[in-house]
């Protein structure tokens, strides 16, 4: 089976959720023995046509130059390109600003499209952008032939809102098992004496009220704040809370084992997304027998239930930060939990066969379909007859 994957910047991962997912998505079907094909943006660092055995396209992607308006071209230009190439299926993840050419999609092959959170929820983006979302969710389902929601929630509002079913299968992750503290040397930190948060800086990820309570905490130890953009929203953080000197600012960390070791060892980690379903930096994070205080929402708690502390205030915020301690014992049980449900339900090779298998299916049903109407005619012939 031939497959393509569109709606990334592209593998290796160099940005976040969707390109992780599509790097172990390609590469645990390659092994199955299919042919996949990833696009790229032309300005990601990975410029060969190969990788680890998966075929990568090249596109050119103005985003850089112009803005968000830019992933509009690049989609296009992605669509245009996979419209002259023969596959099987496509897998779309993500819609913003692909959907509006989603009528453009080869007919030969099969759509199918990873919906992602609730896009037109997040509070960074105007009434006027939040209202193109809504259109654009609705554009994505009517030019999918099948949709993919990555958690339970996702999943009923698709079903409920459309009245089209959804498949549902959530990200992986790999455990964590080479702890290794000198790691930690360069960022001049010591074992369970910071805490730490990463996430992209948008609103909707709690962040400003995470660092509040960090602020009114008045702990003396580093806090990371990893996954920062040159946007407007990272500027004011830092303006912010520049006089706080326990408050550390990094880029995004892609080097995934330099990250796990980062989780491992930190006190208290922050997940604090509000939009969206089963998001692969929790997985991560439960991977890494990290000590997880997690944004109370249903999204969060359907992964975590009862295995981590929650907060909905700066307040709760504070408090989880002056009382809990990962290595009293207290929450051994946490781990454990989390530990297992990531070996047992969120490992990428269960997520691998979930889509290889999904991909099987609409595939024999788009043929079966094929040969019904195919043989309909005559048969409808013969009684007419």
């Amino acid at each position: 089976m031939r497959i393509a994957i569109i709606g990334t910047r592209g593998i290796p991962n160099h940005y976040g959720g969707f390109e992780q997912c599509a790097e172990y998505l390609a590469v645990g079907l390659v092994k199955k023995g299919h042919q996949v094909l990833v696009y790229n943006s032309h300005t990601h660092p990975y410029q060969d046509i190969n990788w680890r055995g998966v075929e990568i396209c090249h596109q050119f992607d103005p985003e850089d130059k112009i803005g968000a308006a830019g992933q509009f071209i690049y989609d296009l230009n992605c669509i245009r390109d996979l419209r002259n190439r023969h596959v099987d299926v496509v897998l779309q993840l993500g819609y913003c600003s692909s959907s509006v050419w989603g009528w453009l999609m080869p007919k030969n092959a099969v759509v199918t499209t990873n919906m992602d959170g609730l896009e037109w929820k997040r509070t960074k983006y105007s009434k006027l952008v939040q209202q193109f979302l809504r259109f654009a969710e609705r554009l994505a389902v009517k030019h999918s032939d099948h949709l993919i929601a990555d958690s339970p929630e996702i999943k009923r509002y698709l079903e409920i809102k459309y009245n089209k079913p959804a498949n549902y299968i959530p990200y992986g992750a790999e455990v964590f098992k080479n702890p290794r503290p000198q790691m930690l040397d360069s960022y001049q930190l010591e074992a369970y004496q910071y805490d730490m948060l990463i996430a992209r800086m948008e609103p909707e990820n709690s962040i400003e009220m995470i660092l509040d309570g960090v602020v009114k905490a008045a702990l003396n130890r580093p806090f990371l704040v990893i996954g920062c953009a040159e946007n407007a929203f990272t500027a004011y953080l830092k303006n912010k809370f520049q006089n706080n000197s326990q408050i550390r600012f990094y880029k995004g960390i892609y080097n995934m084992d330099e990250l796990s070791n980062l989780r491992y060892y930190a006190n208290l980690y922050f997940h604090g997304h509000t939009v969206g379903g089963t998001n692969p930096s929790l997985l991560e994070a439960m991977a890494c027998n990290t000590l997880i205080c997690s944004h109370q929402n249903k999204f969060n708690s359907a992964v975590l239930g009862d295995d981590a502390l929650y907060f909905s205030s700066t307040d709760d915020v504070t408090h989880h930060l002056l009382n809990a301690n990962k290595s009293s014992g207290r929450y051994d049980q946490f781990f454990l939990n989390n530990y297992t449900k990531i070996k047992e339900i969120y490992t990428v090779d269960n997520i691998v066969n979930a889509y290889a298998c999904h991909f099987e299916a609409i595939v024999r049903q788009r043929q079966q379909s094929q040969s019904f109407r195919l043989t309909k005619p005559q048969v409808s012939l013969q009684k007419i007859v």
